[in-house]
């Protein structure tokens, strides 16, 4: 007989602002239950699916699959990383933007199905100021609208717009010194986003060439704009065309530093925190493994 692959899923129950006490049935109804022993567990608030993991590393689980969106991914991914093991995803956010740069079925059978196939490989990952991320951090608008957005009870895509909206007119844009390899740039951004994957979430594209696994990170800046330019910028990143737009400026790096006139919001993979003024930001190539499609 062959031993089995000891695999947990740690399922949030809030991500996407959908209920999901029922996924574990559905999980056993398609998971290979010749290759896996499963077990699984519900997040009860945040950082408790980084516990979650940390505990289950210890406890020799061989997979731990993060059912949830980019954030619950963090928590989980953080632990996975430090111990060395496999991470599994179930893309059950608003968002979703790592899995869909994974190309990780949305459909939840297709993912389960993907996971069954156990097809495994290597992707960066990144550390800003201590703190791990895989698909996006950054600062400006973005992590102001993060920070908003954590106090508002409905969650999802349609509450996010709206809330950004109301946002969007009186946010001011900020100065930066960003030192990239070595290299000093000074610009004021609407937004500054560190993209290791191309995209927020929802095919809204800030890097379309970004990639997981080239070793770099995308500094993107978002220049300040009239704010009848608000549709013009949305348009360039659903269609994918930041690189070539005027609105947006990319630079590749491996060490990054930035710094801003004072503390304040940022947000890491979607989450948000409070950080200093300086920020170091760096890749570390290859190092997660995950299973993909």
């Amino acid at each position: 007989m062959h031993t089995k692959t000891n695999i947990l899923f740690i399922i949030n129950p809030i991500s996407g602002g959908r209920g999901k006490l029922r996924i574990p049935d559905f999980i056993d109804k398609y998971l290979d239950k010749d290759r896996f022993s499963a077990n699984f567990v519900f997040t009860e608030y945040i950082g408790h699916a980084s516990e979650l993991a940390d505990e289950a590393a210890i406890k020799n689980f061989d997979v731990i699959v993060a059912a949830g969106g980019d954030g619950t991914i963090n928590e989980v991914a953080t632990k996975v990383l430090k111990h060395n093991i496999i991470l599994g995803v179930l893309p059950l956010g608003s968002g979703n933007g790592l899995a869909r740069f994974l190309t990780i079925p949305k459909n939840l059978r297709q993912a389960i199905l993907a996971i069954n196939a156990f097809k495994i490989d290597k992707i960066d990952t990144a550390v800003f100021n201590n703190k791990c991320f895989f698909n996006l951090a950054g600062m400006g608008f973005d992590a102001h609208l993060s920070s908003v957005f954590s106090g508002d009870k409905k969650r999802g895509l349609t509450g996010y717009i709206k809330l950004g909206l109301q946002e969007v007119f009186s946010y001011k844009a900020e100065e930066y010194l960003i030192n990239i390899d070595g290299k000093d740039y000074k610009r004021k951004a609407f937004a500054i986003s560190i993209a290791n994957s191309s995209q927020y979430g929802n095919d809204v594209y800030i890097s379309p060439n970004a990639s997981v696994q080239d070793g770099l990170l995308d500094v993107c800046i978002i220049k300040p704009f009239p704010i009848w330019k608000l549709p013009v910028l949305s348009y360039i990143m659903l269609k994918g065309t930041a690189e070539t737009s005027d609105m947006i400026e990319i630079i590749r790096g491996k060490n990054i530093k930035i710094t801003r006139k004072n503390p304040g919001p940022v947000h890491v993979d979607g989450e948000p925190l409070q950080m200093d003024a300086e920020i170091e930001i760096s890749i570390n190539p290859l190092s997660l493994k995950v299973i993909i499609p």
